[in-house]
């Protein structure tokens, strides 16, 4: 069921974006007189299909990871002399510039919509409340103190530990001192500090920035009760039902899950014994953690199971809403936010500055869209927004095969008045579709050793 659920949140939310990224070329293309053959979702053999009064055939085809826009053209076969004038590369360089662009801006609109509809209805976030600051770290160094809350950074106001991450994810890799704002909870007294980052450097495989600063947030006592085991794993197979609280493991009792977890992750194919509360009798099971490979070769173990989840006090969470219009700069410029941050690490991975192991493909994103849309629609709207922005920026690179490459040689027309050769769009033809692959490869591989 799992599995099923993940693969319709794909197939969902790739449907989207890619109706909304094709409709864009597709709207705009209609507005400059060109004649649209097929507006297709998806690739390969179509499932439905129909037809408009302009003559227009619309798809729905088996495999859902794109789609395209099929537009009459002279390059792609012969055109009656009576239908010329509807033909994409007769028109306009600036028309033909503006229906290729129109694709990625309407994604990007699109999270702007999204992100105005969560700011009209509210978002509620975790107060970012220092729970505890590791030993020598760069917090601790800062002067940073558990239980105070973390009011700004680098001059950008901070309502949750999201904001805070995405703030600092702009300055890794780099050597700068950012000055950091925070206040006692419940205090009006507010502290000046400044985070000393020089060549700050982790891996965001296995670190957020906020935990590779030392800071773990603020939680509230999470017992060690289960509250979902995942199938055919271990816990299950060992007898572990959701609502069972370990006590204890190998006779040493349990404070919480997080203990639970630690003792877990450090017993990789060990047998453990554990004492378990079940309907107020006491049970014993023994399990076998599983085997996880890290990527720096270390090992840990895991069982499949999930914490149940606990009722949080009403003043470490905040709801975040604000009127219809003032909603609207408030997404221009989150979106702007995740744009430039995006655009950031693709510059930091040309650099070297992060790792490769960072690009995702289809798998990882099931997965995520999975688990967003089982957290909710507001975790499922933001995970949107975000991926749609990923796909505007990603499709307005100047690589051909993409939009960006397209507008490239467009704009190299605009330019020197004439078309650049064909002889030359075969080789960037040849040149991207060995990029794209490429990539696509390595996120595909990434995926894999993720699962």
């Amino acid at each position: 069921m799992e599995l099923l659920n993940t693969i319709l949140a794909l197939i969902v939310t790739l449907g989207i974006l890619v109706t909304i990224h094709e409709y864009g070329h597709f709207w705009v293309a209609r507005r400059c007189g060109v004649k649209v053959l097929r507006f297709s979702v998806g690739f390969g053999k179509p499932l439905f299909t129909w037809h408009d009064k302009q003559g227009t055939e619309y798809a729905i085809a088996m495999i859902p990871l794109g789609g395209y826009v099929a537009m009459l053209d002279e390059r792609e076969g012969d055109v009656a002399p009576e239908l010329l004038g509807q033909t994409f590369n007769r028109k306009p360089v600036m028309q033909r510039i503006a229906i290729v662009a129109a694709g990625p801006l309407v994604n990007l609109l699109f999270a702007v919509f999204v992100y105005w509809g969560m700011f009209v209805s509210g978002v509620e976030k975790v107060v970012p409340v220092i729970g505890e600051v590791t030993v020598d770290s760069i917090a601790e160094q800062a002067g940073l103190r558990p239980g105070s809350e973390i009011i700004s950074i680098a001059g950008r106001e901070t309502q949750s530990w999201d904001d805070i991450n995405l703030v600092l994810a702009r300055y890794i890799g780099e050597s700068v001192s950012v000055p950091v704002v925070t206040q006692v909870a419940g205090q009006g007294l507010r502290q000046q500090h400044r985070l000393n980052l020089s060549n700050w450097t982790f891996d965001l495989e296995q670190q957020s920035p906020v935990s590779a600063l030392g800071l773990t947030p603020w939680r509230p006592v999470f017992p060690a009760v289960i509250g979902r085991l995942v199938e055919n794993e271990v816990a299950q197979q060992a007898g572990l039902k959701v609502e069972d609280e370990i006590v204890a493991v190998d006779r040493q009792p349990v404070v919480d899950w997080p203990e639970f977890v630690s003792i877990v992750q450090a017993s990789p194919a060990q047998s453990l014994t554990l004492d378990v509360m079940r309907d107020g009798r006491l049970e014993v099971f023994e399990v076998t953690p599983g085997v996880k490979a890290l990527d720096d070769g270390s090992q840990i173990g895991f069982i499949g199971a999930a914490v149940q989840t606990v009722q949080w006090p009403d003043d470490m969470l905040r709801k975040v809403q604000y009127g219809w219009l003032e909603s609207v700069s408030k997404a221009f410029t989150k979106t702007w936010q995740m744009i430039s941050l995006t655009l950031d690490s693709i510059w930091k991975m040309l650099e070297g500055i992060l790792s490769v192991k960072n690009l995702s493909g289809p798998i990882t994103i099931a997965k995520v869209a999975g688990a967003s849309a089982a957290s909710g629609i507001e975790a499922f709207a933001s995970f949107l927004a975000y991926l749609s922005i990923s796909l505007g920026i990603l499709n307005l690179l100047p690589i051909p095969m993409l939009d960006g490459g397209h507008l490239l040689y467009y704009t190299a027309e605009l330019f020197r008045g004439k078309p650049v050769s064909e002889k030359v769009q075969a080789i960037g033809l040849r040149i991207g579709m060995a990029m794209l692959f490429t990539l696509m490869g390595v996120a595909i591989f990434n995926d894999l050793m993720r699962l």
